[in-house]
């Protein structure tokens, strides 16, 4: 049975509750299920057969759940992408799924459409609100394919270790536990509640949409993160619901329009994807009282691995909860098992650093034709995170740092190795290498340290541009540091740990 199946039950259940609203307008659940049923119809005319991948390249708005539903219904597997990626990268994304359609909206459209010899061929890149997509739309509606639960239902694009991405195969099995874990953990949903979308539907907020649509709650979709746009609709809206990264949520209570604002409608912001700082989440719970959760999942076990509950953000009186348990993550979610292990997989006792395993039925299936990466990452059926962290007497999990150099910033996820082989494109850069240095509002920020070839010039102009032309924005170094030669050890690899003791250096001559 497929996630369409059982979110088209509660279509014939609730034909008349709102389902999707975004600036154009609501859908109400009847109106959903037909308008996803005539896309899966469209995507079967245009020849896509079961289990072809279909990217989905689009910007914040209610046609991305019609096109994830409809190709669910199509029997298709859905490759959601970050729209603020490159348009370089997301063709990279199609030709390793090996996409058959990419549907995209009016914004992004203009510059894929440039790079369209970099994408693979491709039976139709549409963009919304065209004559293609109004096509597409309009097809004669089907009903919806007998998926087995282990199909593969949404390819979560993640990045490895070395910045090339990797497509963590999720199944409807996944996503559905996933869900369950939801109700378990963090809410129990009804037809009543709210879940506005402001952050990418590409990624978390996207995946935790699911909750509700399978139980016929309304899904309201924002154009990105703003916070009056947030805060107007938790004032119109009833029991509201979001994902904010922790800097989403630190921006959030430190705007003025929070000092006044009325969160009777908030029910819950599950946050998660980045640390957050303690003093930050206590200035949090002070402003909206006992309403967050906090998260700690990966895209290969789509946000389920522990859970930091509402009620465990206050102590006994009321007040804020310790220290040490603001700075958790939490025990393990509902049908996880969680375990902390040595470099040969051994467990570690209690308040041991080790890297962080976990099994359960929301872990992936591997990486799309990427057979070593998933080697790497699923060892006896668990799953190897790559993030270090200790467990205490009782369970619960506190990450302590990660073993990959993996930069987090404003909650996206950054590896420096890809904007190192970029700025190696410039022909005056001998060396770089990029770590993330602290950033009150960002979490981290992106360095670059660079050594300049001998008798070359190099402009930091000119790497931003040669960034800009090649990543995403946001991945671009917001500071360079040019050095005669970058530290090495006795092997030749750069020494990362010398290059941030350096930055904490100056940021103390700073002060």
């Amino acid at each position: 049975m497929s996630i369409a199946t059982l979110i088209l039950q509660t279509a014939r259940r609730l034909p008349d509750n709102p389902a999707v609203t975004d600036a154009d307008g609501t859908l109400t659940y009847a109106a959903f299920a037909e308008r996803s049923a005539r896309l899966a119809g469209g995507f079967r005319a245009a020849g896509l057969p079961p289990g072809a991948r279909v990217v989905l390249y689009m910007e914040n708005t209610g046609a991305f759940f019609e096109c994830l539903l409809g190709c669910w219904i199509a029997g298709l597997c859905a490759v959601p992408v970050n729209a603020k990626l490159h348009p370089r990268e997301v063709a990279g994304i199609a030709a390793d799924s090996g996409a058959e359609l990419l549907v995209t909206t009016p914004g992004l459209f203009g510059p894929l459409a440039a790079e369209a010899g970099a994408l693979p061929p491709l039976r139709a890149l549409v963009s919304t609100g065209t004559r293609d997509y109004a096509h597409l739309a309009g097809a004669a509606p089907i009903a919806c394919t007998d998926a087995a639960p282990t199909d593969r239902a949404w390819l979560f694009y993640t990045s490895g270790t070395t910045g090339k991405p990797k497509g963590a195969m999720l199944s409807h099995r996944n996503l559905l536990a996933m869900s369950l874990a939801y109700y378990a953990d963090i809410d129990a949903v009804d037809a009543d509640d709210t879940h506005v979308t402001c952050a990418p539907v590409s990624h978390g907020a996207g995946l935790y949409s699911l909750p509700f649509l399978l139980k016929g709650g309304r899904q309201v979709v924002l154009p990105g993160f703003d916070v009056e746009d947030v805060l107007a609709a938790i004032a119109r809206y009833g029991k509201v619901s979001l994902f904010a990264a922790p800097t989403m949520l630190t921006r959030l209570v430190n705007h003025p329009a929070a000092l006044t604002a009325d969160f009777t409608n908030l029910k819950t912001i599950y946050y998660g994807g980045a640390p957050m700082y303690v003093a930050d989440l206590k200035q949090a719970l002070r402003l909206i009282g006992p309403k967050l959760c906090q998260i700690f999942g990966q895209g290969e076990t789509p946000m389920t691995i522990t859970a930091l509950p509402k009620a465990m953000h206050l102590g006994a009186d009321g007040a804020p909860a310790a220290d040490e348990v603001l700075g958790s993550v939490g025990y393990p979610r509902s049908g996880q098992e969680v375990r902390v292990v040595d470099e040969v997989g051994r467990d570690l006792p209690a308040g041991e650093i080790g890297e962080v395993i976990t099994r359960s039925d929301c872990v992936m299936e591997g990486y799309w034709n990427n057979p070593d990466g998933t080697a790497a990452a699923l060892r006896d059926g668990w799953l190897y995170t790559g993030d270090v962290g200790s467990l205490d007497a009782k369970g619960c999990l506190t990450l302590r740092d990660r073993s990959k150099d993996l930069i987090i910033s404003g909650g996206s996820n950054i590896y420096p190795r890809e904007v190192e082989e970029v700025l190696l494109r410039h022909a005056g850069v001998l060396e770089a290498s990029v770590i993330g240095a602290p950033h009150p509002d960002w979490g981290e920020e992106v360095v670059a340290f660079v050594a300049v070839r001998p008798g070359a010039s190099v402009a930091e102009t000119e790497l931003d541009q040669l960034c800009l032309d090649n990543i995403a924005r946001f991945k671009r170094p917001k500071r360079y540091r040019f050095e005669a030669a970058l530290p090495k050890n006795n092997y030749g690899k750069i020494l990362k740990t010398e290059l941030r003791r350096r930055l904490a250096e100056e940021k103390g001559e700073a002060s």
